[in-house]
């Protein structure tokens, strides 16, 4: 009989960058480590990302591949974040608390206070090598938090 599965729900701007390396490198490290859990990401103003080239960022490919690891989903173009989204993830995580907590508020009221925020900003204020740095050991912490639950 199959473990059921939980799930971890990253959610950032545009579904191009961080999130999307939040849920490929916990994708990559869970089954190992904590098995029945897998992550997906979303965007919650996916229109802000129309500058965006490709579906998933260089940056995120190349984090990716700094770590030996390879995106399972690399054409996959970034998903809108829905109130479907948001009731089936058993967590919930937004990348960067004053930039995703607004946009929560304003497009799901019900939810704030029910996510998780880190602080790993976008690539305007950090360089990428550092956030997916800050984004990896976020992951890890949050894999062993899990594991204890």
């Amino acid at each position: 009989m199959d473990e059921p599965t939980r799930s971890v729900l990253f959610l950032c701007t545009g579904n191009y960058y961080r999130s999307r390396f939040a849920e490929e490198y916990f994708n990559a490290l869970a089954p190992g480590r904590l098995p029945g859990w897998k992550a997906v990401s979303r965007a919650l103003a996916k229109e802000m990302g129309s500058a965006n080239v490709g579906s998933i960022s260089p940056h995120t490919l190349e984090g990716l591949e700094r770590r030996n690891l390879h995106a399972r989903e690399p054409h996959r173009k970034p998903l809108q974040c829905t109130e479907e989204d948001l009731r089936h993830a058993d967590r919930i995580v937004a990348l960067k608390d004053v930039e995703h907590r607004p946009m929560l508020v304003r497009k799901f009221p019900a939810w704030p206070d029910k996510v998780t925020y880190w602080r790993v900003h976008d690539v305007d204020l950090d360089h990428p090598l550092n956030a997916l740095a800050e984004i990896s050991m976020k992951v890890e912490q949050l894999i062993e938090e899990l594991g204890g639950l």
